[in-house]
């Protein structure tokens, strides 16, 4: 049978990949003043993990692409940042407040990478269906 549409799968992993990176990211934004968490510690920074697999659909022949997929989430090492605010009422004896280690440039840059990635993928989608339009247009002329 003829695949129409051979690179869809691989690119719709990949916009599933950079979704679960998008909703990671607004998760470390909504969270970046978040100085006590569940656990008594600031929030962690996450960072999605991305790796590529074959799929088990694969051609008999390896024609088929790798495909983006989410490995993991993990926290980020980084230690919290430490601020002097005395009137906090997280604040140690020292009046300093351990706040999460997240860097709102860094976030935004990397959401508009993901943003970007998601909307080139989208792209992909749309002219590989296009594409195949145009090749059934044909077959009925």
């Amino acid at each position: 049978m003829i695949q129409l549409l051979s690179g869809v799968q691989s690119t719709a992993a990949a916009l599933d990949a950079e979704r679960t990176r998008l909703n990671v990211i607004s998760e470390n934004i909504a969270n970046a003043n978040t100085a006590r968490g569940v656990d008594g510690k600031p929030y962690q920074r996450q960072v999605v993990v991305f790796e590529s697999a074959l799929r088990q659909a694969m051609n008999s022949d390896g024609t088929q692409p790798p495909a983006l997929q989410v490995a993991r989430i993990e926290k980020d090492l980084r230690p919290p940042l430490e601020v002097y605010e005395p009137g906090n009422p997280n604040a140690d004896a020292s009046g300093m407040v351990a706040m999460p280690n997240i860097n709102m440039h860094e976030e935004m840059a990397d959401m508009i990478s993901a943003s970007r990635s998601f909307e080139a993928n989208l792209a992909a989608v749309k002219n590989a269906r296009s594409m195949a339009q145009q090749t059934l247009a044909i077959g009925r002329h």
